[in-house]
């Protein structure tokens, strides 16, 4: 078995949206289960301000990338 001790590891980039879009809905999906939100209409504007938070991150994120 060879190993590759002179090549650097590389790292990947952590994708934000895709993270705490993840975090948002395994949240909300457990809190379906466990019946402490029973109103879609709180349940909508909780998820569409979720999105929108993990997309202004994602978007933050990308701005101090590119410096």
């Amino acid at each position: 078995m060879a190993r590759d001790v002179d090549r650097p590891r590389q790292l990947h980039r952590t994708d934000w949206m895709a993270l705490l879009s993840g975090i948002l809905f395994i949240v909300l999906g457990i809190l379906i289960l466990t019946r402490s939100i029973t109103d879609p209409l709180v349940l909508l504007p909780v998820m569409v301000t979720g999105l929108g938070f993990a997309g202004l991150m994602a978007i933050i994120a990308r701005v101090f990338r590119s410096k």
